[in-house]
């Protein structure tokens, strides 16, 4: 099997550059991508790319983390979108040639903590 952790790497790396071709190839035909939160499912390659080419904004991605075996992998990556910065957790699968096959995306909303754990908790 091919490495998912490079694929994953270069999906990241081709997303931030707008390389769509690029991206598409690191896709399979048939790839799905899953938003929970907003109940959202994109099906096959085509329309993903096309999803991504047309999200609004100077948005840029970097990876602050990846977690990876074969066949799956995890990121952890910041996002900017001119001043506004947000993190997103996404899970990956990949196929037997390692090209990405899901895509499953959580974007965790900031908070403030509850009063009352100031004594034991920095903020930073």
């Amino acid at each position: 099997m091919t490495d998912l952790r490079k694929a994953v790497e270069g999906y990241w790396a081709a997303a931030d550059v707008r390389d769509w071709e690029a991206f598409a190839e690191l896709l399979t035909e048939d790839v799905v991508y899953t938003l929970p939160q907003t109940r959202e499912r994109i099906n096959g390659r085509e329309r993903y790319v096309e999803f991504n080419r047309e999200y609004p904004g100077d948005w840029h991605v970097r990876i602050e983390r990846v977690v990876a075996e074969p066949g799956q992998a995890v990121t952890w990556t910041h996002f900017t979108v001119g001043l506004e910065e947000m993190h997103a957790i996404t899970f990956f699968t990949a196929d037997a040639r390692g090209r990405i096959a899901t895509v499953t995306d959580f974007w965790p909303e900031p908070y403030e903590p509850p009063a009352g754990r100031d004594h034991l908790a920095e903020r930073y």
